[in-house]
């Protein structure tokens, strides 16, 4: 047991991967959970994008809701309509209209009208039956009688021939009330007969054949078309229904997602990128693709035809201006392939997705400028539009048939991009992650932090400037980042303006402090502008950690050596506490804090030389820069011994440059002068 822990402790880094990978893996699912997916991705009037679909089995062709409602309706209207006789029905009417109309001249004309019109058949038919020119069957005992509807009288025709008899109102509707049909209507005969003829209602229309092709790749979807495949997944989910589990769909999508993530963890492990050494990016990569699937899950259910409206170019942008191309081409085009599994128009989403996705990449490459990100919204709307335009003419149609509602989505789209540069700076802030975009405004002299250094150790300020610009020309040459370097290099002295009288480069007289102290307190003094200059980074000035790692390794865990030697001498050379007098570190780990280190020790040492020609200066660059090899300050970083040998040759030429011997400016003699 102890043995596992220990091996789990071991590779807690990787376990914790893994983890993350498996976490990303759940959230996204739950995102974009569904209990089912459709069979097929298509839309009416749009064009088929998937291979040439043949029909795996016979199945028929569903009819339209519409279809079949509209036949509903008419078989219900061409049915057979009942009656019955109620041979007692006049007489009943005749004995209220005695009592209603009685003692007047009105009721022998009204029972007069009424013989008439019982001796042809007064009828009351439902308000959902329309009689108008039909027949209706007129049920004698079981024997029915075909009559047509038009030679009834109906209540209504009643009821407007009695008004013309009366113009009192109140009593011709009493009267009306009083009639009684003698055709009955059978409701119960009737709903039996619709039943019947509803019952012969088809809700499908022919018969589609197996192996018969359907529908060929880029062809239109007509809604003939659109009917048979909708028909085809009808018929496919009865047939799959018993056998479907959605804890074995889930699962499928699940592990799919785990091995795209854990493709790209491969990747990046093979091109041994330092991404994977900080499980804080780790972070940042899986936040990103989760808040890309995030924007297309709630895209997809606003509206499954504005897919395209997410900017998922913000992924591979942000991925190029924090990490380098491979890296920002590798997790978009893992990410495209991971929300293809849950968009519409699968193969059309991956298309757009890869060509935008590297064109924008290529548009930041050099992302100096804030002016380059309109530029790589402008390339992404041209992308998006290109692509449209040329599937269209593959699926041999015309330019009449653009859809200009495409082109406002890729408009918006590429707005919406936009948004990747101020999503730039709040992740920098949330992951503590350095830009050349924020290395620019630090490099800015008029930054506080450098304007504090000037006012106070104005010396510190420009050893600080041509360390930097030095140290600049040597990460072009070996290889590194340059204005990483340069920015390091500016702030690395910074904690010298909490004392800069103790100095040599600020103090402006022969005196020096320092020979008031000891040995060992001199050195702490000398010591403590590191640990200053950490304090003043975090605190006072807010410097990114990055930053903050050039102050602390610049002297790495070597000695204050003017100190130690002259310590070592009045000791009559006993040994002395080295720890006294040596930095506390940590030693450079990167080629970007090794340069500066190397280049700030080589500037003070050849500055402080009383004779400057091209030999001493050439004799003490190899003596300091051999001695940091010497006391392993170099171990921790990946330079060569090219690299060593070529930023040798660099920094004698510059200093020779830069400490070369003038010609003394003669002086013009007066009449006056001796």
């Amino acid at each position: 047991m102890k043995s596992f822990f220990a091996k789990l402790l071991k590779h807690l880094s990787l376990v914790y991967k893994i983890i993350a990978i498996g976490v990303t893996a759940l959230l996204i699912l739950l995102i974009f959970h569904k209990d089912k997916v459709e069979t097929y991705d298509y839309s009416t009037n749009g064009f088929w994008r998937g291979s040439d679909l043949y029909a795996p089995f016979d199945f028929p062709i569903l009819k339209s809701d519409e279809e079949i409602a509209a036949e509903r309706q008419n078989a219900k209207n061409s049915g057979l309509t009942f009656f019955r006789p109620d041979s007692s029905a006049q007489a009943a009417t005749f004995r209220k209209i005695d009592a209603t109309a009685a003692g007047t001249q009105l009721k022998a004309e009204v029972k007069s009208y009424l013989s008439a019109a019982y001796g042809k058949g007064i009828v009351e038919t439902p308000d959902d039956i329309d009689l108008s020119g039909r027949n209706i069957i007129l049920l004698v005992g079981n024997v029915g009688q075909e009559r047509p509807a038009d030679d009834l009288v109906t209540i209504e025709q009643c009821a407007e021939h009695i008004q013309t008899l009366t113009p009192d109102t109140a009593l011709a509707q009493a009267l009306v009330a009083a009639i009684r049909p003698n055709i009955a209507f059978d409701p119960d005969r009737t709903r039996l007969e619709q039943e019947s003829m509803l019952a012969l209602v088809s809700t499908t229309e022919g018969m589609v054949s197996a192996g018969e092709l359907i529908i060929s790749k880029g062809e239109y979807i007509s809604p003939e078309k659109e009917r048979m495949i909708s028909s085809l997944e009808y018929e496919r989910q009865q047939r799959t229904d018993d056998q479907y589990s959605a804890f074995n769909h889930n699962l499928g999508l699940f592990l799919l997602t785990i091995i795209a993530l854990a493709t790209l963890f491969f990747f990046l492990r093979l091109i041994r990128h330092p991404l994977l050494n900080d499980n804080k990016k780790v972070n940042f990569v899986l936040f990103v693709i989760l808040l890309m699937a995030v924007m297309t899950s709630v895209m997809t259910r606003i509206n499954p035809d504005w897919t395209l409206l997410v900017p998922l170019c913000i992924a591979p942008i942000l991925m190029r201006v924090f990490f380098d191309i491979r890296v920002a081409l590798y997790i978009h085009l893992v990410n495209t392939i991971i929300l293809a599994s849950w968009v519409p128009n699968s193969y059309e989403f991956i298309y757009y997705q890869i060509i935008t996705g590297m064109v924008s990449i290529i548009s930041v490459k050099n992302f100096e400028q804030r002016s380059k990100f309109f530029i790589a919204s402008l390339s992404i709307f041209a992308s998006y539009s290109l692509v449209y335009i040329a599937g269209l003419l593959s699926q041999d149609t015309t330019l009449s048939d653009l859809d200009l509602r495409h082109f406002a989505i890729f408009f918006f789209n590429a707005m919406l991009t936009l948004l990747a540069y101020p999503l730039i700076y709040l992740f920098e802030k949330m992951f503590g992650f350095v830009t050349k975009l924020t290395l620019i405004e630090l490099s800015s002299t008029n930054n506080k932090a450098l304007r504090d250094l000037a006012d106070k150790a104005p010396g510190t300020f420009q050893h600080s400037v041509q360390v930097a610009n030095i140290s600049e020309d040597l990460i072009h040459e070996i290889g590194g980042n340059a204005m990483l370097t340069k920015v390091g290099a500016l702030y690395h002295d910074i904690g010298k303006t909490e004392n800069p009288q103790f100095f040599t480069e600020n103090q402006s007289a022969d005196f020096n402090p320092l020979n008031d102290f000891s040995n060992t307190e001199s050195a702490q003094i000398i010591i403590n502008h590191v640990t200053d200059g950490v304090e003043l980074a975090k605190k006072k000035y807010h410097l990114p950690e990055v930053i903050i790692d050039f102050i602390r390794t610049h002297h790495g865990t070597s000695k204050v050596g003017y100190f130690y030697n002259k310590q070592m001498n009045e000791n009559g050379g006993q040994p002395v506490d080295e720890a006294d007098f040596m930095y506390a570190g940590p030693r450079p780990y990167s080629r970007e804090t090794a340069v500066v280190m190397l280049v700030d020790s080589v500037e003070a040492a050849v500055r402080s030389l009383k004779e400057r020609n091209e030999e001493s200066i050439g004799n003490i660059i190899d003596r300091v820069i051999d001695g940091k090899i010497a006391d392993n300050q170099l171990s921790n970083c990946d330079i060569t011994f090219r690299d060593i040998d070529k930023i040798k040759l660099i920094l004698k030429k510059r200093m020779v440059s830069i400490y070369h011997v003038r010609v003394e400016y003669p002086v013009i003699k007066t009449k006056n002068s001796d």
